[in-house]
């Protein structure tokens, strides 16, 4: 294995079904990918390039490898390692309404017990810019890093909402760009990879658990273990986006987002409205 072999990358971004579209494309036996994030090119890039290789064990017979690492967009070193080291390799980004997105990021770290419940803390413009919330959904200037580096026809930009819209067309220009062969058999992942309402042990609970993982991990799918885990699992509150906010973080995004749509030559004036439109639904 060596880094000329890897084909292409999904580089993010965060929050916008990337996981989705990794699992849809292992289920193709002609492509290869690992399963965790390697985020070799953003965090990891002092380990050399033979501990990123070591991530890969593709068996001979496939024709097409990669790797997925959200962090990889909105890193701004990632775009010139990644150029130094894979110049030929297809890039893939798939973006999300960056309110949508970045309220999302801020649900996930909540739900972990990373973030607070002060939602403003971290999504006002006003307090919590530079943070990865905000600056995750600055989609032009990410995608103008890479750009100003590779050229046009080597990445593939998707959108979050043409994947809700048609999963199966979506998959089908990623095969596409990845010039893998047509196969009117295949189809994407049906079921989606993460639920946010799912039950969750409380962040305190398990962080008092930790040192115990390793004991406990052998249990996990045991109907013992799911029992106990139903008894101390509670849905998950997760604070709401109200409409000073909301419109805020519209204001925020509007320049980006029309330059973004500049770049792309795609009418992205919904991602300003959707949000709003939500809001005075949930009002009604």
């Amino acid at each position: 294995m060596e880094m000329r072999d890897i084909t292409f990358l999904i580089i993010g971004a965060t929050k916008s079904a990337t996981t989705w579209l990794q699992q849809s494309l292992q289920l193709d036996p002609c492509v290869y990918m690992p399963d965790p994030e390697i985020h070799y090119f953003s965090r990891y890039h002092h380990r050399g390039d033979e501990w990123y290789l070591e991530n890969f064990k593709p068996d001979h017979k496939r024709l097409v490898i990669g790797e997925k690492s959200n962090s990889y967009l909105d890193t701004p070193t990632a775009a010139a390692r990644i150029h130094q080291s894979l110049p030929n390799v297809l890039l893939v980004a798939q973006l999300r309404n960056p309110v949508e997105r970045a309220y999302s990021d801020y649900c996930m770290l909540h739900r972990r017990g990373e973030a607070t419940g002060d939602i403003e803390r971290y999504l006002d413009p006003r307090h919590g810019v530079g943070g990865r919330f905000l600056e995750g959904g600055l989609y032009y200037q990410q995608l103008r890093r890479f750009l100003d580096l590779f050229p046009r026809e080597r990445m593939l930009v998707l959108f979050f909402e043409d994947l809700k819209r048609d999963a199966a067309g979506q998959v089908h220009d990623l095969r596409r760009f990845l010039t893998l062969e047509e196969n009117p058999a295949f189809e994407p992942m049906a079921q989606k990879i993460k639920d946010k309402t799912k039950p969750l042990v409380d962040a305190r609970l398990r962080r008092l658990l930790k040192p115990l993982k390793p004991f406990i991990a052998p249990l996990r799918d045991t109907k013992g273990f799911e029992f106990v885990r139903s008894i101390v699992s509670a849905e998950f509150k997760y604070v709401p986006l109200n409409k000073e906010l909301t419109s805020r973080m519209v204001g925020y995004y509007e320049h980006e987002t029309d330059r973004l749509a500049g770049l792309l030559g795609r009418d992205l004036d919904h991602w300003l409205r959707a949000p709003l439109e939500d809001i005075k639904r949930q009002s009604t």
